[in-house]
């Protein structure tokens, strides 16, 4: 799997104060990021009691500042790509780290549908009245803290700042040294927008600055840091997983998976198959693998192996894809390893399956639990995808990257999460909330 280790926090690396420059004195990390959680504490309690109204003014003036500050980011990023590129960062990676005008437009644009989406602070999730009178309501609140840790994701930055403000949050961020320039002038902005509209600039930090030792300080900011969400890949996710004493919600790598069943619309499988593909190749919800039943493989893969080398993928496959492979289409010998591979390239595996049972087995054996999709005409077929396999996210007849809080029509989300504890799936305002249960009485003992 295509990981940036180098930026995951090092198992068992300690804060010891590092040297710092021109002699001045050592900084204490643990202490300079507990000190960032604290803000962000007392930060998140000016959101305890804002109004809605405020909360979606204060989301649009991050946006108009996003937009008003495109060139100071694009310098910022360009930086980032820069130093991307000679350090051999693969292509997509340095898709996911760039930014355009036009994604930056697409950033902001994201904050004005989160301020568009209902709050959920204050829904009431249940509510009853005892035989003996007393009122219960339990309700949605803020997490309060919440920390991110993420790679080469610029766009994250103002992800998780407009979903923790929309939920009632604050946020401190671990972006990662990739993303290290773009980030800094991101964060400057929106703290300055917030300020701007009378809120603390300390809703939305970085630790950045304190490196690797910043991000394991972040980790076992227990008490401070309310919950953390990792975002990146599989090495980074595990040693968040392994090291965190701070609650975390774990996201999940994508080797998504698309099957095409027996008798499937052709046309529609080759259009599903190629944007899950190749329509954004540095992705979690982008298909890694391709599974044909056996009496559609003769008609529709020789077509689908065509347009994706049109499409420039390389193709990795078992002996009867090859033999199905047209003239001046190559396929590479697939390996148990990239069965279990998320390329996050213009590569694919591929598979022909005797049935939908050897399918279905196929990806409960190398799935990470991200999406899965089927492209079928057969009810039975689908219906068995369905309920047989456990993933995030199933997809009948559509391509996996509708795995998307903004597909979903959930707004930004802060990542995709496959566990199965709290948030499941595109983790949108609801997953960056918490419950409290609120009792009436009137005058109510225990007897």
């Amino acid at each position: 799997m295509t990981t940036l280790a180098h930026d995951a926090p090092t198992p068992g690396t300690t804060t010891t104060p590092a040297p710092a420059p021109g002699g001045a004195p050592a900084v204490d990390v643990e202490e300079a990021v507990r000190g960032v959680a604290r803000r962000a504490k007392v930060a998140s309690r000016a959101l305890a009691t804002a109004t809605r109204a405020a909360k979606d003014a204060a989301l649009e003036a991050l946006a108009d500042a996003l937009v008003g500050a495109t060139d100071e980011i694009v310098a910022a990023n360009a930086l980032d790509l820069d130093r991307g590129r000679a350090n051999g960062l693969p292509d997509g990676l340095l898709d996911r780290l760039a930014l355009t005008p036009e994604r930056i437009v697409g950033i902001a644009d994201a904050l004005r549908e989160l301020a568009g989406l209902p709050d959920p602070v204050g829904e009431v999730v249940r509510g009853q009245t005892l035989p003996n009178g007393l009122r219960l309501r339990q309700v949605r609140v803020p997490m309060g803290v919440v920390g991110m840790i993420y790679e080469a994701r610029p766009n994250v930055t103002v992800d998780a700042a407009g979903l923790a403000l929309k939920s009632g949050n604050a946020v401190v961020l671990r972006g990662g040294s990739a993303a290290a320039e773009s980030n800094r002038v991101i964060v400057g902005v929106l703290g300055r927008a917030l300020e701007g509209v009378g809120l603390p600039a300390d809703l939305v930090q970085s630790v950045d600055e304190h490196g690797r030792p910043g991000g394991v300080a972040l980790m076992h900011a227990r008490g401070l840091v309310d919950v953390l969400v990792p975002r990146g890949g599989a090495d980074l996710i595990q040693t968040v997983v392994r090291e965190s004493t701070v609650p975390v919600i774990e996201t999940g790598v994508g080797n998504c998976h698309v099957y095409v069943d027996a008798g499937a619309d052709e046309a529609m499988a080759l259009e599903i198959l190629l944007n899950s593909k190749t329509q954004r190749v540095g992705v979690c919800n982008a298909a890694e693998t391709l599974l044909v039943h056996a009496d559609a493989a003769p008609t529709f893969l020789p077509a689908a192996l065509a347009a994706l080398a049109g499409a420039g993928v390389v193709v990795h496959g078992d002996d009867e894809t090859a033999r199905l492979a047209p003239e001046g289409v190559d396929v590479l010998a697939a390996t148990d390893r990239d069965w279990a591979t998320e390329y996050l390239a213009l590569e694919i595996a591929v598979r022909v399956v005797p049935d939908l049972d050897a399918a279905i087995e196929h990806i409960r054996t190398w799935t990470s639990g991200h999406t899965e999709a089927i492209v079928t005409r057969d009810l039975q077929a689908s219906e068995r995808f369905v309920a047989e396999l456990d993933s995030a996210a199933i997809m009948v007849n559509a391509s996996t990257r509708f795995t998307d809080g903004g597909q979903l029509g959930l707004g930004a989300e802060i990542g995709i999460s496959t566990q199965k504890l709290h948030a499941r799936g595109p983790m949108g305002l609801a997953e960056l909330t918490t419950t409290k249960w609120v009792v009436h009485g009137d005058g109510h003992v225990r007897p």
